[in-house]
C-alpha cells in the first residue's frame, strides 16, 4: 500500500486518512466499510466548510454526483 500523507493541514481530514491506515489490518472483506466510513467523513468535513461558508449544498456532493453521471 502506498504511503498516506502526513497531514492535510485539516485536523478531521488528518483522522479520517489515519484511519485509513487500518485496512492493512483487516481482511480485505472489510474494507468496503472502511472505505465507507471514510467517505462519509469526508462528506462531512467538505459539509461543514461549506456551512461555514454560507453555503447550503455540499460541493462534495455536487462533484461525486458529477463523477457519476460521466459516460
Amino acid at each position: 500500500m502506498s504511503e498516506l500523507p502526513v497531514e492535510t493541514a485539516d485536523e478531521r481530514v488528518d483522522a479520517i486518512v489515519a484511519g485509513l491506515a487500518r485496512l492493512g489490518e483487516l481482511p480485505v472483506n472489510e474494507h468496503v466499510a472502511v472505505f465507507e466510513e471514510a467517505f462519509s467523513g469526508l462528506e462531512s468535513a467538505l459539509a461543514a466548510v461549506d456551512d461555514a461558508h454560507g453555503e447550503h449544498t455540499t460541493a462534495g456532493q455536487a462533484a461525486y454526483e458529477g463523477v457519476l453521471e460521466r459516460p
